[in-house]
């Protein structure tokens, strides 16, 4: 019986790999970015400011977030782990974190319970990173199967990890063709985990967005900081089809299809959560420079996160990623001097204009809200 039992948790590591692989093997070699879906932050223009009375080399991009100052409002977000790729991008980006004084957050750590063998792909980021944010990860899907209070902290302790993010996948658990779309009562078990660790608890969507409402169920359960994470970017429901495809299985298929582009823009996102809730907000979903990183903080975001991009670079040489993070770099630091802001607390308050589909959205939400 023994035998019996750990052959099967073999063959579920092995299927959990696969997934994971699969994580990053199709957004880098298939098109899964939205379809006619966008972030809708080409809807936020800037008003250039032609008398900036600052030089470049002064402007200032820390900032302060969850009690701990960064070199830049930048987080290296959630995206893998659990496969000898992964522990190689994982070194990568860990690097990158210390180098850069950035945030990172490590993809789902369910793998590392699964088997003792993945852990390093984890742990590597912490090795690298002794003095990097790290954020763990786990599935609320998980965590209303009945994950422990000890499985939590195993995945803490994993990366000596700065905070947890819990994120929400329930359009990738729909489509994915071993998904557990199974959420009852996911907010108390959320509202519970706060209560038994003591690290900052985040939580994250996967690409669909966080509505307002939901935003204000979470900062009323405790929840440190929300990162909206909406839609214009990687499509999970997109990767999640073309898994369903490989699987065969139709239905999966149809609805990957179907909800390709599901989901709230990014810059709708932001705008209507800092309406809503007064805890820190993590902008991600689609974001791809520094531009793009300027207008969500001014929106009302107090991070910005990046996954796919970093991913790319990572998955191809420690020089292109560290190419790329100058780049961002340059590109925020840039657009604020257009903008005559010399931190990151004066860029916030600059005005700047919505316009056609993302104006036309926020007025339409805010009618709606009004009248009910």
């Amino acid at each position: 019986m023994d035998s019996d039992n750990h052959t099967l948790a073999e063959k579920q590591v092995e299927i959990i790999k696969k997934r994971k692989k699969e994580g990053i093997d199709i957004p880098l070699n298939e098109k899964v970015q939205g379809k006619e879906t966008t972030t809708l932050l080409e809807d936020v223009y800037l008003i250039h400011n032609a008398l900036p009375e600052i030089n470049i080399e002064d402007i200032k991009l820390n900032t302060v977030f969850l009690g701990r100052t960064f070199s830049a409002p930048i987080i290296i977000d959630s995206m893998t782990g659990g496969t000898d790729e992964a522990l190689l991008i994982n070194k990568r980006l860990g690097q990158i974190a210390e180098k850069y004084g950035f945030a990172m957050g490590l993809g789902s750590q369910r793998a590392g319970l699964k088997s003792d063998k993945l852990i390093q792909s984890y742990s590597v980021a912490r090795s690298v990173a002794p003095n990097a944010f790290l954020i763990a990860n786990i599935g609320g899907a998980q965590l209303v199967e009945g994950l422990s209070k000890d499985d939590v902290k195993k995945i803490i302790k994993m990366i000596d990890a700065n905070a947890l993010a819990i994120h929400l996948n329930p359009l990738q658990e729909l489509i994915q063709p071993e998904g557990e779309p199974r959420f009852k009562g996911i907010l108390q078990k959320i509202t519970s985990l706060i209560n038994d660790i003591e690290i900052p608890v985040i939580v994250k969507e996967v690409g669909s967005g966080i509505s307002p409402e939901v935003a204000v169920k979470l900062q009323r359960a405790g929840i440190r900081a929300i990162n909206v994470a909406g839609s214009g970017g990687t499509s999970w429901a997109g990767i999640e089809k073309i898994r369903a495809d490989n699987a065969k299985s139709y239905i999966k298929s149809n609805l990957g299809n179907l909800f390709w582009d599901w989901g709230i823009p990014t810059a709708l996102c932001v705008l209507l959560a800092s309406k809503s809730v007064n805890i820190p907000l993590i902008a991600s979903g689609g974001l791809r420079n520094g531009l793009e990183i300027a207008k969500c903080l001014m929106l009302g975001a107090k991070m910005c996160a990046m996954a796919f991009p970093f991913l790319k670079r990572a998955a191809e040489s420690e020089d292109e990623l560290d190419k790329f993070t100058q780049l961002i770099l340059a590109q925020l630091r840039g657009t604020m001097f257009l903008l005559g802001s010399s931190d990151i607390d004066s860029l916030v308050n600059t005005r700047y204009i919505l316009k056609d589909k993302l104006a036309s959205m926020l007025n339409s939400y805010e009618f709606r809200r009004n009248k009910n």
